[in-house]
């Protein structure tokens, strides 16, 4: 259980669980750096925390990924939208003008 420290498998975490600075440990007790790092490799066992973070960045970038893919599907129908708009506006253009100063409005040639 740390004390000091976040609890991670780190030599930093370490170094503030000792209540040393970390370049003490790295470059003068460089026995015990080494020898917490044997200690790490032989359990092979990543501490519970980083399990929980490794779920949560899975889920978040699942998440992420689909908020991704929802906004090209925007972006496409944008482009499509903004395409219609213009031409609406061509034809309502061609209207007016077809329309005479009596504000008749006469029907468009098919193209």
């Amino acid at each position: 259980m740390p004390l000091r420290s976040d609890g991670q498998l780190t030599v930093k975490s370490l170094a503030e669980e000792a209540g040393l600075r970390r370049n003490k440990l790295t470059h003068k007790h460089t026995g015990l750096k080494d020898l917490f790092y044997a200690l790490i490799r032989a359990q092979d066992v990543q501490p519970k925390a980083a399990d929980a973070l490794k779920r949560n960045n899975n889920e978040l970038t699942a998440r992420l990924k689909k908020a991704r893919e929802e906004c090209d599907q925007l972006q496409t129908q944008v482009k499509q939208l903004v395409r219609v708009i213009q031409v609406l506006e061509v034809e309502n253009h061609q209207l007016r003008e077809s329309a005479g100063q009596d504000g008749v409005v006469r029907v468009l040639h098919q193209r």
